[in-house]
């Protein structure tokens, strides 16, 4: 549509068919909650509306983002309650200079005020990542409990340290913690890469005093993302005090990573103790139960939002749990491909239709199990499975057996746990040996190096 256009349409718009913002505004703080109205919602303005669509007005393009993946759709709905012409929305950046009031809350002329409006604007918790809707399964259950745990009985475990790979809900748990503890206690929740943020901005505006008072009140401090220190010093040393002020007054300390403790390196061994004093529990890849319970609940979802079945009959949910990649963000967005080209067929698609759909996905993220490494492995070397497992030393058994969790460690996202479990409940301390056994062979034994170069070519081209 054209400016001309445009200027139409507006220009036949009645006064009384105006959309009537107050009215929008009032129903939006109704149905997301005050806490995330007077955060995200409260300051939007309408700034010109046309036949079939209207440009809302927010103060800077963090908002603009923020607000655009989280809320448009919502707000959308909304508008169209109110008239139902309007289709589309549009946001367009408007700084308010008459209004230099913080954001979350008043105007404070003390900088441990700014440093707060600061982190909040990027780290509130998310009231939809509870404990309510977090999908249990027997790869995230310790994990789960350990974080129920903490709610009932704070500082039991401290620092509890919950750490796994991409995807696999370790925020979500973190989250959940922070929303169960909020009501009753001072909870920060924050990365550690906007506590890296908030570092430097304090370096440079010679308020550090401020930012170590800020960080160090909190009865609930809990971090996310913990890797994302590694190598830097200065970082590293304000991480480390403040880790120590809020232990020595009983906080309670909430860590995630996407490693285990000593896994992290260019980390201080210091920190690394500290992180490993606690609890340290790991979130797994998920199997194919657990999928199937996020597929279906992801189902019961949909039609509660939408009012109607995404058409996806049982085999094609057995399909997607079966053979999706192990990363549950990943699943989830491969759920929404099928429902989002089911809806534009208008037609129920069957197993054929989601492998042509998927072939992008599926084609690259076969998944390779520890049990299709033992038995491609024991089958190389002509012995018994259940041999290769047992506890005998002997080194017809012992190689092929740390060539095994080599591969597994190198071609899994298992944790080192996880893998020794699947080795006859070994300890993950006997899988870091073999890794850095084999690691060390491959380096000086021609032999044993081609031997798991070509176990790991049958492997990935199974």
């Amino acid at each position: 549509m054209d400016k001309k256009s445009l200027k139409i349409n507006t220009q036949n718009l009645s006064e009384e068919n105006f959309l009537k913002w107050e009215k929008v505004q009032e129903n939006l703080k109704e149905n997301f909650g005050s806490q995330i109205y007077s955060s995200w919602l409260k300051n939007i303005k309408l700034l010109k509306e046309y036949n079939h669509y209207v440009i809302l007005g927010v103060q800077t393009r963090f908002f603009r983002d923020w607000i655009t993946s989280r809320y448009a759709d919502k707000i959308l709905d909304e508008i169209k309650k109110h008239k139902m012409s309007i289709d589309r929305i549009a946001f367009e950046i408007q700084e308010d200079k008459s209004d230099n009031k913080a954001i979350f809350s008043k105007t404070l002329d003390s900088n441990i005020s700014d440093i707060k409006d600061s982190v909040l604007n990027y780290n509130r918790l998310n009231p939809n990542l509870n404990f309510d809707n977090f999908v249990l399964g027997e790869s995230n259950k310790l994990a789960y409990v350990s974080a129920q745990k903490i709610c009932t009985q704070l500082s039991r475990y401290n620092p509890l340290f919950i750490y796994g790979g991409v995807g696999l809900g370790k925020t979500h748990l973190i989250n959940s913690i922070g929303l169960k503890l909020q009501e009753n206690n001072n909870v920060m929740f924050i990365s550690a890469e906007r506590f890296m943020y908030q570092f430097i901005k304090s370096i440079k505006k010679n308020e550090m005093v401020n930012f170590k008072d800020f960080f160090r009140k909190a009865n609930v401090f809990i971090i996310d993302d913990i890797q994302f220190i590694r190598g830097k010093e200065g970082l590293q040393e304000e991480f480390f005090h403040t880790f120590n002020s809020l232990f020595d007054k009983s906080s309670q300390i909430i860590i995630s990573s996407d490693r285990a403790p000593n896994k992290l390196d260019r980390v201080q061994d210091r920190i690394k103790s500290r992180l490993s004093g606690g609890l340290v529990v790991d979130i797994g890849t998920p199997d194919y139960e657990l999928k199937l319970k996020i597929l279906k609940k992801k189902i019961t979802e949909f039609e509660n939002t939408f009012k109607e079945y995404p058409n996806l009959n049982e085999e094609v949910i057995e399909y997607l749990a079966k053979d999706s990649n192990s990363n549950i963000r990943e699943l989830i967005g491969v759920f929404n491909r099928i429902v989002a080209f089911s809806k534009m067929s208008k037609k129920q698609l069957n197993v054929n239709d989601c492998k042509i759909i998927l072939k992008d996905v599926y084609r690259s993220s076969k998944i390779i199990t520890i049990e299709k490494i033992q038995n491609v492995t024991s089958n190389f070397y002509s012995i018994n499975l259940q041999e290769m497992l047992s506890q005998r030393r002997s080194r017809p058994l012992a190689r092929p057996r740390q060539i095994a969790m080599f591969l597994a460690k190198k071609l899994t996202t298992r944790s080192l746990p996880e893998i020794g479990r699947k080795f006859a409940n070994r300890d993950h301390t006997t899988v870091i040996h073999a890794v850095k056994t084999i690691d060390r062979i491959c380096q000086n034994n021609d032999e044993i190096r081609k031997n798991v170069e070509e176990i790991k070519s049958i492997i990935l081209s199974d």
